[in-house]
């Protein structure tokens, strides 16, 4: 992989990694907030779809390695 290819990577990971805060905090507001459960139960699956995206960036930055 290319250092180009690699920045990239690293810029979406950080950008994924901000949006996944950024719904964290939405959330805890809606909940303070008293909003619908419904919303906040949307919110937390694209919460959680982030996540899974992330994990799968993780993987491809570290390469697993078997001892």
């Amino acid at each position: 992989m290319s250092e180009q290819e690699q920045a990239e990577i690293r810029l979406e990971f950080a950008r994924l990694k901000q949006d996944h805060a950024d719904f964290d905090a939405a959330i805890n507001a809606m909940i303070a907030m008293g909003c619908d459960t419904l919303q906040i139960q949307r919110m937390k699956k694209k919460k959680l779809i982030l996540k899974d995206k992330i994990s799968q960036i993780e993987d491809r930055i570290i390469p697993d390695i078997i001892a």
